[in-house]
Parts: structure tokens; sequence; C-alpha cells
């Protein structure tokens, strides 16, 4: 029998924590955020993201800092950065992960949504 010492590796705390009502911030956006809160000088807003009527395809994602809380609101922390999603765009974000890029191509908050049933052709709205 040979002694064999075995590792076991702990997953991230994102990837075990349940997301925000179907939201998911990975870690490099939640560094981007951070930095963009520190260069505001403000420790009271939140990232907000929510679904609005718009855009090509009927629907169009916004994710704005927001002091606000509203009445049915949800937020989770994710490394120190709260993620707030209103009731309403709540079901059309279930198992969303919000993502940071940063390529020669591209530069940006992307969301991976696995309820959307397309897109168009610009990226920036959905259905």
């Amino acid at each position: 029998m040979t002694d064999q010492a075995s590792t076991v590796t702990q997953p991230s705390p994102a990837e075990t924590a349940p997301p925000a009502e179907g939201v998911l911030l990975t870690d490099n956006a939640a560094q981007k955020v951070k930095a963009l809160l520190d260069q505001e000088g403000r420790d009271d807003l939140q990232l907000r993201i929510s679904v609005q009527p718009g855009g090509c395809s009927g629907l169009r994602y916004q994710l704005f800092f927001d002091e606000r809380n509203l009445d049915g609101d949800t937020v989770r922390d994710f490394g120190g950065v709260a993620v707030v999603v209103d009731r309403m765009s709540t079901p059309y974000l279930h198992g969303a992960t919000i993502d940071f890029v940063d390529t020669i191509e591209k530069q940006g908050f992307t969301i991976d949504n696995p309820t959307a049933t397309g897109s168009c052709a610009c990226g920036d709205s959905f259905h």
C-alpha cells in the first residue's frame, strides 16, 4: 500500500455562494467595480443591475451605481461589492454572470445570460 497525500481544493467563495437572485459577479468584475468606486471616492454606492425595455431586441441591460434601496430589491455582497437587483429584473437575470474583460479587442462589462433567447447584432439588447 502506498502512502499518497491527497489534496483537497476548496472552491472560491464566488463558486459556492448562491447568486443574488440568480446573478453572479465574477472576481474580475468585482475588482473593476471596486476600482471605479474608489475613483468616485464614495463608499455608499452599490452596483445596480436591471433590465429595461429598449434596444432592437426588446430588452436592454443597465449597470449603474446607485445609493437607493427600493422595495423588493435583493442585495448580495461579492467581495465587498454590493450588487442590487430590483424585483422586476430578477426573472430576466436568473443565472446571469457579469464579468469584466480587458483585451486588445474589447474592454468592458459582459453579461452571459442563459435565459436570453436571442440578442441583436450590436449585443446591447436581448429577448
